[in-house]
């Protein structure tokens, strides 16, 4: 059962992903070293649409000065799973909820969005990067790593053959791959890189920037 956007059901996410985004294990590293440069004292992280708590695995590995994590995501497939990887700790916190409807104001240091904005047209994700805006403290952070348009029609058909070819490669069907490029503005809606740091300065963020970009994918930040 999958109750999730994601193409994967929730208890072979991680594994499929992982055969599907080039550089998936990346994103999470990139997320992790800004983090530990931009704070030194005990933060309160929110991460949202936090799938199987891969960010929060990852965070509590790396930085000793978190304290207060929360996961929301509205798949309660998720949730669980989440819950089982994180093993009790007690410094997490999990919500089964939307992100449009959190509703927290001034709570949070980071806020994270993983691969997440890119299932939302224009209008929703306005919506939900202002939810997170409003959430965060002032000079608190907001990450995401989403897909992005290419400029031209050109670079995407080369682009989604790159991407074909790393699918293949890493032992998915070509049928399978194929299934997958198909949903390509039908089920996610990807964007130019910036219209996604336009976004952002609609939504408020006094400095934003692209901090990592491969193939595809785009990681990018914004500071209230």
């Amino acid at each position: 059962m999958n109750d999730s956007l994601s193409a994967f059901d929730a208890n072979e996410y991680d594994d499929q992903i992982k055969r599907t985004v080039p550089f998936y294990e990346e994103f999470y590293k990139q997320v992790v070293e800004l983090v530990n440069i931009q704070f030194h004292t005990s933060i309160q992280w929110l991460d949202v649409g936090s799938g199987t708590g891969k960010m929060a695995e990852v965070a509590f590995k790396n930085l000793s000065f978190i304290d207060r994590f929360v996961l929301c995501d509205h798949c309660q497939e998720m949730i669980e799973i989440a819950k089982e990887r994180l093993q009790g700790n007690p410094k997490t916190e999990f919500v089964h909820q939307s992100l449009f409807d959190v509703d927290v104001h001034e709570i949070f240091h980071v806020i994270t969005a993983m691969q997440v904005l890119h299932y939302y047209q224009q209008k929703e994700r306005i919506s939900a990067i202002q939810k997170c805006y409003q959430a965060l403290r002032e000079n608190g952070m907001f990450i995401t790593f989403e897909n992005f348009a290419p400029n031209s029609e050109m670079g995407l058909n080369l682009f989604l053959k790159r991407w074909k070819s790393y699918q293949c490669l890493q032992g998915k069907a070509e049928q399978e791959c194929d299934r997958h490029i198909a949903r390509y503005g039908k089920d996610y809606f990807p964007i130019p890189v910036a219209e996604h740091l336009e976004i952002l300065r609609l939504c408020g963020f006094r400095a934003c920037e692209v901090i990592w970009l491969s193939n595809m994918q785009v990681g990018l930040m914004g500071i209230k």
